[in-house]
C-alpha cells in the first residue's frame, strides 16, 4: 500500500504503518492536550497505541488461519480506522473465508474478555462505552474499544469482516462474482450512511465512508477480473508492442527511451532475447540520482519479477502478480523468449473493453464467442 513504511517484521509478516496515522497521533495528542494538559495527552497517545496493539492482535487472528488453509500473508498495514492484512491470494472456498473473517473479531472477543476479568467489578459500562474520556479507566476504556471494533467489524458490509462472512454465505448459493457484489453494494450503501451521519455529527465518520466506499468498490472490480480471468489467455491481453532494453544499455539511454514512448516498464533481455529483468521509471529516477546516467540497467532493474507462459490463463498471472507484488509479469514462449508484458494497466483495460463491447465479443482479436 502506498505512502507506508515498514517498522518491523512479525512471524514472516511484514508489519507497516500508513502516513496518515502519524497524523492520528498529532490530533490525538493535541486533542487530549487541550483536555488535560500533558500528562493527559502522553496518556491519549499510550491508550491509542495499545488499541493499535490490539488492532494488530486481530490482524494475526485472520493470519493465523489463513496460514492454516496454505495462504501466506505478506504485511499489514495500519491505517488511522484499523489495521489490512493483504492474503497472498483469496480463500479457495467459501467456509475458509469464514473462518479467516471471523477469526479477528473472535481476538477482540478474547482481548475484552481477559481485561473484564482482570479488572472485575470496577469495570463499569458507562466507562466502557465513554472511550473518548481521557479520565477514565485505562483498561475499561480499552475493553469498550475491543467490544466496539467486534460489533464495528461484523457490520455485514464490505470491506469488514461482516461483509466476508455474508460473502461466504452467499457464495453456497450465487456464484463468488455476484455475492461479492451483492455485499459490495451493501458496504458502498453503507459508505454513503456514514458520510451523511458524518455531515450532522463527527466529521471522522465521513472519512470512514469514503474509505468504506472505495474499498469496497475494488472489491467488487477484484472479483470481477478474478471470474474474466479464469476464461481469458494470457496471450489475448498481453501487450506485444514495447521497447526492450539490453543489459549494456545505460541509464541515460533508458531515460530517453521512457521520454519518447508511453512505457513506465521496460523489461531488459540479453543478447538472445530472454528476459532478464524490468526496469520502472523509478528505478530509472533512482539510479539516475544516486549512480548517474552512466549507470548500466542490469544494475538498477528489478529481477524478481516473474515469468509465464503465454497459453496460461490470465489468473495464473494474476496470482503470480498478487503474490510477488511486482508491477508487471514476463510473458514468455517455450524457448523462454520474450514476447509480451502483463501489467495491472493492461488489466484494468481489458476490463474497460469488456464493459464497452457488445456482449459475446471475445478479447484481443474481438472475435465472436460464447464464453464471455
Amino acid at each position: 500500500m502506498g505512502w507506508s513504511f515498514k517498522i518491523g517484521t512479525i512471524a514472516g509478516t511484514a508489519l507497516r504503518v500508513h502516513i496518515t496515522f502519524a497524523l492520528l497521533l498529532v490530533w490525538i495528542w493535541m486533542t487530549h492536550y487541550r483536555i488535560g494538559g500533558m500528562q493527559a495527552a502522553w496518556g491519549g497517545i499510550a491508550f491509542i497505541i495499545a488499541v493499535f496493539v490490539c488492532v494488530v492482535l486481530h490482524e494475526f487472528g485472520h493470519i493465523a488461519v489463513a496460514r492454516y488453509f496454505g495462504i501466506k500473508t505478506p504485511d499489514i498495514t495500519l491505517l488511522p480506522i484499523g489495521g489490512v492484512a493483504r492474503l497472498e491470494r483469496m480463500p479457495d472456498v467459501p467456509h475458509q473465508e469464514l473462518l479467516i473473517a471471523i477469526a479477528g473479531p473472535l481476538v477482540n472477543v478474547a482481548i475484552a474478555a481477559l481485561i473484564i476479568l482482570a479488572i472485575g467489578a470496577s469495570a463499569g459500562i458507562e466507562q466502557m462505552t465513554d472511550v473518548e474520556d481521557p479520565g477514565g479507566g485505562f483498561l475499561a476504556r480499552l475493553a469498550g474499544v475491543n467490544i466496539f471494533l467486534v460489533l464495528f467489524n461484523m457490520i455485514p458490509a464490505f470491506p469488514m469482516d461482516g461483509g466476508r462472512v455474508l460473502r461466504a454465505a452467499l457464495a453456497s448459493r450465487f456464484t463468488w462474482s455476484r455475492a461479492t457484489q451483492i455485499a459490495a453494494t451493501i458496504g458502498q450503501g453503507l459508505a454513503f450512511v456514514f458520510g451523511f451521519v458524518g455531515l450532522l455529527y463527527n466529521p471522522l465518520l465521513i472519512f470512514i465512508g469514503i474509505f468504506v466506499y472505495l474499498a469496497a468498490t475494488a472489491e467488487a472490480q477484484n472479483a470481477q477480473i478474478r471470474e474474466l480471468s479464469s476464461r481469458v489467455l494470457i496471450s489475448d491481453v498481453m501487450v506485444t508492442k514495447f521497447v526492450e532494453l539490453k543489459r549494456s544499455a545505460s541509464i541515460d539511454e533508458a531515460i530517453e527511451m521512457l521520454l519518447a514512448t508511453t512505457q513506465r516498464e521496460f523489461p531488459v533481455t540479453d543478447s538472445a532475447g530472454h528476459f532478464e529483468g524490468l526496469l520502472t521509471r523509478d528505478d530509472m529516477i533512482r539510479a539516475l540520482k544516486d549512480k548517474g546516467p552512466d549507470t548500466s540497467v542490469a544494475s538498477a532493474m528489478r529481477t524478481d519479477i516473474p515469468r509465464i507462459h503465454h497459453r496460461k490463463s490470465l489468473e495464473d498471472s494474476l496470482r503470480l502478480m498478487q503474490q510477488g507484488n511486482v508491477p508487471a509479469i514476463a510473458v514468455v514462449d517455450g524457448a523462454d523468449h520474450l514476447i509480451g508484458l502483463l501489467t495491472h494497466e493492461t488489466i484494468g483495460e481489458m476490463m474497460m473493453v469488456r464493459a464497452a463491447v457488445t456482449d459475446g465479443f471475445r478479447f484481443g482479436r474481438l472475435r465472436r464467442s460464447k464464453s464471455l
